[in-house]
């Protein structure tokens, strides 16, 4: 009897409405179980279970760029499982794994393990580069660590993310926004300043600091610096010029610093400050400066902020 694992796109009816029939099992089942553990879980639930999710991602699936695909993990003929995938070709190659599991019946003996390596090898044939998922329990990182995904940040609604890294070496390259001809912010944006809140230990922006950053990049009032790997933008800082009474002139406030961990020592960090700092000579600034902890200040050093100007200090104004 064949025990080889393989994967099979679902498309014809009856395979879309088996999906979703095992779907909303796996939603009750794995992500929501009523154990009295989340307080949350009925709210949860009654959105997974509801209409406005089914649309959208039906809505996903049937768009013509970037599909979404139903999957099921067949061996022997039989369906021990299913995944939610989609492909996002204008994304570098980037597939995100949405959902996935094993049914109970068939769990066991490196049954998860051998289906995500079938979903891995399956998307790979179809162009796939990089791999990302969320990852918020620490059962599900652990067994995605395993297959090498690491820790990545947050996404744009500040919950944690996994990336198994592209092995293709890709030259990075530097973007600007701000100002009325540079491109939208955009979701990038969000999940890189949600990544570096998430890093200093502050909280994930809401819709409405989201709608006053973007305000303020488009208005100019901030610049943001973007590194790309292809079309994935991998790390970003960030330029608020001010008026300065030593100078008499505009100088730069440098901030947001940050690149996505799986991208790191790629010479990332170098690119983006010799960006803000040339496009403040452009514009005629005095000069770029850097608050920081002690433990960063060696390497600040090493980008070009070499000029000690004391200690700096704050008093929140926020309540």
């Amino acid at each position: 009897m064949d025990k080889q694992i393989t994967v099979k796109e679902l498309t014809a009816p009856e395979e879309t409405a088996r999906f979703w029939a095992a779907l909303y099992a796996y939603f009750r089942r794995d992500l929501f179980p009523d154990d009295g553990s989340d307080p949350g879980r009925q709210e949860n639930l009654d959105y997974f279970l509801g209409e406005e999710y089914r649309g959208a991602i039906e809505k996903l699936h049937a768009r013509q760029g970037d599909p979404l695909y139903y999957l099921a993990f067949l061996r022997s003929g039989a369906e021990i499982g299913c995944a939610m995938a989609a492909s996002y070709p204008s994304e570098d190659g980037k597939w995100f794994i949405m959902e996935f599991w094993v049914e109970p019946e068939h769990r066991g003996g490196g049954t998860g393990t051998a289906c995500a390596r079938a979903l891995l090898d399956w998307a790979r044939a179809r162009g796939a580069s990089y791999f990302e998922l969320n990852a918020g329990e620490e059962r599900r990182r652990r067994f995605w660590a395993s297959l090498g995904f690491r820790p990545n940040g947050v996404d744009e609604w500040g919950n944690p993310c996994m990336l198994l890294p592209p092995e293709e070496a890709v030259p990075l390259t530097v973007e600007r926004l701000g100002g009325p001809d540079s491109p939208e912010p955009g979701w990038q944006l969000h999940k890189l300043e949600n990544s570096f809140l998430a890093d200093i230990g502050e909280e994930a922006l809401t819709e409405e600091k989201k709608g006053r950053l973007d305000a303020a990049v488009r208005e100019g009032r901030i610049a943001f610096f973007l590194a790309l790997r292809g079309t994935r933008a991998v790390g970003m800082c960030s330029v608020s010029p001010c008026f300065s009474t030593f100078a008499c002139g505009q100088t730069g406030v440098f901030d947001d610093f940050y690149v996505e961990p799986p991208f790191r020592r790629r010479g990332a960090a170098r690119l983006l400050a010799r960006a803000a700092q040339g496009w403040c000579r452009e514009q005629g600034m005095a000069s770029l400066t850097v608050g920081c902890s002690a433990g960063d200040v060696e390497m600040y050093r090493a980008l070009g902020f070499g000029l000690e100007l004391g200690t700096m200090l704050a008093c929140p104004l926020d309540g």
